[in-house]
């Protein structure tokens, strides 16, 4: 099947769409055709900040919100189909994450129940009506209806296509939360993986960078500005005390905890009067995200699990700040990025969720009970079909 993957993370820098190829059932093989990133203009950058906050989202924001980015994920679709000289009749299938509005994965009492919730916006209606595609999207729910967070969810696939016969493995993603997968060399059957969130990723250093430069730049460009600074370490010692990091496994995490109300924080903490104290937090941002990927790794899985690759994606591979952070830590397993494998850092997660929709399509469950804590595997997402059928 030719499917196109799309994943908007909580990075919030806008749409990556994959188009891969994939075929076979136990042993895939997944060809990339072709990827994109269309970034979000700042104006609607601003309606997902908005939509996003308790304080600011209103339901009618949310509603439109999410007709408009769905919108927005169909162009997405075509223009990555045009990429690859293709027309939209030659794609069969089309796997949508959505962009997250919301991730509450820690239950509270409503009523006779404890409830877990996540809202991904982006209408697959419009998706499937403009590309004439079916889309399978909503991927998250089924997990936290068999007991999971719903998330992470892309941990299975890491298990599908990176594990190896002699190499343990971890599987770091540094988007705007960073996530590990643990692949024992030799590792046959998904019992043996172990995944989990382990915080923020890129989010506090680009909220961060965001504020200096009063919103003139998104992201810290190849951890520049982190490389300028210093790390001030009673304010890493400070923030590596949050209750996130002592939580145990499985766990998951978002812009709930690590959004503007950290950075907020971290602002009244440390309030900057000049350019080399924000550099100085940018800093210490870069190096709280290396501190607790490594201690996540240390206190949970360390004992039983010796790393011999530490293979990275997500935009904070291109982090220089991060990565030489981790190399230090981590030593002597290799700290390397994933386009040595031959898969582009950014197209990761994207070409995972053309890989999870795959799977749904053939009725075969994609969550890890390890990685979510669902108390079994499930079949994710929710198809909807075009304006007019045809036979994927």
């Amino acid at each position: 099947m030719k499917i196109v993957g799309l994943m908007a993370g909580t990075s919030h820098d806008g749409i990556d769409a994959a188009l891969v190829d994939i075929q076979g059932q136990k042993a895939l093989r997944v060809k990339l055709l072709a990827f994109q990133t269309i970034p979000y203009s700042k104006p609607t950058l601003d309606l997902i900040r908005r939509a996003s906050s308790p304080k600011t989202g209103t339901v009618d924001q949310v509603a439109r919100l999410n007709f408009y980015l769905g919108e927005l994920f169909a162009e997405a679709v075509l223009q990555v189909i045009a990429q690859a000289g293709l027309k939209p009749t030659a794609i069969n299938l089309i796997g949508s994450h959505g962009q997250t509005l919301h991730h509450l994965p820690h239950p509270q009492p409503m009523g006779r129940h404890r409830i877990r919730a996540t809202l991904q916006v982006a209408e697959p209606a419009i998706i499937a009506a403009r590309t004439g595609t079916p889309v399978i999207s909503d991927f998250r729910p089924a997990d936290i209806a068999a007991g999971g967070q719903g998330a992470p969810l892309v941990p299975y696939v890491d298990f599908l296509l990176f594990r190896h016969p002699r190499q343990n493995r971890i599987l770091l993603n540094l988007g705007g939360i960073a996530n590990l997968t643990l692949l024992p060399a030799g590792c046959r059957e998904v019992s043996g993986v172990a995944a989990s969130d382990s915080g923020p990723g890129n989010m506090v250093s680009d909220e961060l960078t965001r504020r200096m430069s009063r919103g003139r730049e998104r992201f810290d460009r190849r951890g520049g500005y982190a490389e300028q600074g210093r790390v001030i370490p009673e304010l890493l010692a400070e923030l590596l005390r949050h209750p996130f990091f002592r939580k145990p496994p499985p766990k998951s995490t978002g812009r709930e905890e690590f959004g503007t109300g950290f950075v907020d924080h971290l602002l009244a903490r440390k309030r900057p009067r000049s350019r080399r104290a924000w550099l100085n937090l940018i800093a210490t941002a870069a190096a709280l995200t290396a501190h607790s990927v490594y201690r996540h790794y240390r206190q949970f899985y360390a004992a039983e699990f010796a790393a011999d690759e530490v293979i990275v994606s997500g935009g904070g591979v291109n982090n220089r700040a991060m990565m030489r952070r981790l190399a230090e830590l981590f030593a002597p397993a290799k700290v390397i990025p994933i386009d040595a494998l031959g898969v582009p850092a950014d197209a990761k997660e994207a070409i995972a969720f053309a890989v999870l929709a795959y799977e749904s399509w053939h009725g075969r469950p994609g969550n890890l009970p390890g990685a979510t804590g669902a108390g079994k595997r499930a079949v994710l997402g929710k198809l909807c079909w075009p304006l007019r059928c045809r036979q994927a």
